[in-house]
């Protein structure tokens, strides 16, 4: 490929990607761990000289577009989005703020979908999880339940009864806000709520975690 069709290739994919493709690079969407499972191969890209691996942009942007249709079928109440990671809650809060889902930030009680009889039993139809390790929790009950999982992955994730997997950095700060924001406008995007080419009133900034304290 000459270097001109190959600057034609990437200005095409890039275009066609739901934010420019130094957006995603910037947040560190697709910088994996040092480890790989099976599953996630297919989600790979390449690996850095360090020995992290670098998962595909491409299939994290089409499996955010898949998420998206996905959870627009549903009613906002019956879904619930969850993250015991720190670096997530703020995101899935603010995701929930603008689609109207339920969110559950830090720790998932146990019982909250296979226990009718506690006051926090929530009758969810779908469920989404920051991360398959820390809200392990939360997608053994929607398994139980039978309900359907979109989880963020990472190359290091086992993906037991996840449904649906959208490929991407789920540790880092500006990974998680950027997937995020960009959920919450495609899925108001599904639903006619926002043009297709119109963002939400708040930029990715507002989605991300805050620095901790110490």
């Amino acid at each position: 490929m000459t270097e001109e069709r190959e600057g034609e290739w990437q200005e095409q994919a890039e275009t066609e990607l739901l934010v420019p493709l130094e957006k995603y690079l910037a947040a560190g969407v697709r910088i994996g761990t040092h480890i790989k499972n099976k599953f996630m191969e297919q989600f790979i890209y390449s690996v850095r000289p360090d020995g992290l691996f670098l998962l595909d942009v491409r299939k994290i942007d089409e499996r955010i577009r898949i998420a998206a249709k996905f959870i627009a079928q549903y009613d906002p109440k019956d879904v619930v989005a969850v993250s015991a990671r720190v670096y997530g809650q703020r995101p899935v809060s603010k995701f929930a703020e603008y689609t109207g889902v339920i969110a559950i930030t830090g720790r998932f009680l146990p019982g909250i979908f296979t226990n009718p009889v506690l006051d926090n039993y929530i009758e969810a139809k779908l469920l989404i999880a920051t991360d398959p390790r820390s809200d392990a929790q939360a997608i053994r009950e929607a398994a139980i339940k039978g309900i359907p999982v979109i989880a963020l992955c990472d190359t290091d994730n086992v993906c037991s009864y996840v449904d649906l997997v959208i490929p991407v950095n789920n540790k880092g700060k500006k990974s998680l806000a950027l997937v995020y924001w960009l959920l919450a406008r495609q899925v108001l995007r599904e639903r006619g709520e926002l043009k297709p080419d119109e963002d939400l009133p708040e930029g990715v900034e507002a989605f991300e975690a805050k620095a901790i304290m110490i």
